[in-house]
């Protein structure tokens, strides 16, 4: 059997972090930090029993800040060029090291890790973390790669702009400045070109300046096109990278800005990967929908974000801006590939679901969440905290108050340092809201596996069936069902901020098509209650819900298999 993914993204620096003062751009002293160590066998269990089957640890590899850790021989960074006092982590400082912020002992901080990884397997559940292959920090250095690995940027050609045996794109004769940007006397000459593909020597402040962008052996400023063979020296070291954490023994990689790195690096390197580790899995985060096919069947990774698709469709009908009616064409855009796609509410880039930006209240995710996590069979991605309604809403430094959670700051998520209550994990300081809505959670991320139809049972969308239907509201009820066997589980989602009564047709095709016999009169389960009720479920009447406010229903039939004829 094979599990339905359900991915539980959390930041180790801000999960275990109690610290209460929280002063806005705090230092790690003042603010605090959480360490991987506080990701004991309890909470781990603790998480596994919201329905996780992988953890994604955000920010485990080492990455520049304003921090000084030069005592334990770690190269300080230059202010000017991190981004909030804690720094990026996506401001890569060197490939091959754990982040000392996130270590109780610095010096053992890949011990610890080794620990984690050990006591995340102990609790049943599988570890990724971030390939970050685009851009590296500006201060990039790695103290503690193996003998025979040349830094990056060790042994380039810094006189030519683009050499494909560089490392990284330069602008000769030109020193870097970053408009709106004090660099605090940080140096760079020749500039480097920047993350974001700015191939200029004067990057502005709402660029990736604290970045510089790798070279995979594509020739953006001279034009004469692809230089993949020989293959590109930063090929052969990103690979020897993957292959590092593979051999610690992780279970997936969430490769950040993917479509910016070229789909043949991609197909050469996973390829060489899986031939050694088969049951690694790679996740793209790919935005551009006509590059989605490329990068699952030139590239092959396994799974690419589903953000401008369903998450923005998602949104933007709990924020009354589109119908309900609207999902079919989202997952019929992707329907060829929809068990590669990756369904998410909420992660480290985008608002919180629960802030003012987006829905104002976690309870608004229910409706969401029902349809993202048991819609497919495909993976489900939920960020920490997002379970409990957490809102994102405060202004911690570098990171405003914009409703996301700060990837850029020392700081303590409030709720789920409440939930954890010092490993109790008792619910004590939870809210009685916070508590129903994680036990909402829990209970539909874990019937995605436990049971068959919604962990891997076909979709069959009921809109078409109920778009003129007058006791049905298609702008704000999306309904389907999933199927394994002789079982449907009949899904409606309700985006309505009042419960409302409903009657959802069921087409006559939904019966032929499956081979199913029709009954008047059914007794049902409802699997977010678990209480049975007798129903209807037949294309002669409607089927008879009441739906509550901004949640929805799961009703689980046992059907007959219709005889031959």
């Amino acid at each position: 059997m094979n599990n339905k993914i359900i991915i539980y993204q959390v930041l180790p620096r801000l999960f275990g972090n109690d610290n209460r003062t929280q002063e806005p751009n705090g230092s790690i002293q003042t603010n605090g930090c959480g360490k991987m160590g506080d990701f004991t066998q309890r909470a781990l269990e603790q998480i596994r029993a919201l329905g996780a089957t992988h953890i994604w640890y955000t920010g485990i590899i080492e990455h520049a800040t304003q921090t000084d850790n030069s005592i334990y021989g770690i190269p300080s960074d230059a202010e000017g060029i991190v981004k909030g006092r804690a720094g990026s982590p996506y401001a890569i400082k060197d490939y091959y090291d754990i982040d000392p912020d996130i270590a109780t002992s610095i010096p053992a901080r890949m011990k610890e890790f080794e620990g984690l990884l050990k006591r995340t397997h102990k609790a049943d559940m599988k570890v990724i973390i971030d390939f970050v292959p685009n851009h590296v920090s500006r201060s990039y250095h790695s103290d503690v790669c193996p003998k025979d690995i040349f830094d990056l940027g060790l042994k380039d050609d810094q006189s030519k702009a683009f050499s494909p045996k560089n490392n990284f794109y330069y602008i000769p004769g030109e020193q870097l400045y970053v408009e709106g940007v004090d660099l605090k006397g940080y140096y760079e000459f020749p500039a480097k070109a920047t993350g974001n593909n700015q191939f200029t020597s004067h990057p502005n402040k709402n660029d990736w300046y604290e970045t510089v962008k790798l070279n995979y052996g594509v020739d953006f400023v001279g034009g004469t096109g692809n230089h993949f063979n020989p293959v590109p020296k930063t090929w052969k070291q990103m690979l020897h990278i993957l292959l590092f954490w593979a051999e610690k023994g992780i279970d997936g990689f969430r490769c950040d800005m993917a479509e910016m790195v070229p789909v043949e690096f991609w197909r050469w390197a996973i390829t060489q990967v899986k031939a050694l580790y088969p049951e690694i899995i790679f996740i793209a985060e790919v935005y551009n929908p006509n590059e989605y096919r490329n990068y699952i069947e030139q590239g092959h990774f396994d799974y690419l974000y589903d953000k401008v698709g369903l998450y923005d469709c998602l949104r933007s009908i709990t924020q009354g801006q589109m119908q309900a009616s609207d999902i079919t064409s989202r997952w019929q855009d992707v329907d060829d590939i929809r068990d590669h796609m990756l369904y998410f509410l909420e992660n480290h880039d985008e608002q919180r679901l629960a802030s003012d930006f987006f829905a104002g209240d976690g309870d608004r995710g229910r409706a969401p969440l029902i349809v993202a996590a048991t819609m497919g069979k495909n993976p489900f991605m939920l960020y920490f905290g997002q379970e409990l309604g957490e809102r994102g809403m405060d202004a911690e430094g570098f990171s405003g108050r914009d409703g996301r959670t700060t990837i850029f700051d020392y700081w303590m998520v409030d709720s789920v340092r409440r939930w954890r209550n010092r490993n109790r994990f008792d619910n004590r300081q939870l809210t009685p809201s916070e508590v129903s809505l994680q036990q909402f959670y829990s209970r539909v991320l874990n019937l995605c596996n436990s049971e068959p139809a919604l962990r891997e049972g076909e979709m069959y969308d009921l809109m078409y069936a109920n778009l003129r239907n007058d006791n049905f509201n298609a702008g704000k009820q999306f309904a389907f069902v999933r199927r394994h066997e002789n079982t449907i589980v009949l899904c409606v989602a309700n985006f309505d901020d009042r419960d409302v009564e409903i009657g959802v047709n069921i087409p006559k095709h939904l019966f032929e098509y499956y081979d199913l016999n029709e009954t008047e009169d059914i007794r049902a389960e409802e699997l977010l209650a678990s209480f049975p009720l007798h129903i209807s479920f037949n294309s002669q009447q409607p089927t008879q819900l009441l739906v509550p406010a901004n949640s929805g229903r799961l009703l689980k039939f046992n059907l007959t298999k219709a005889e031959a004829k």
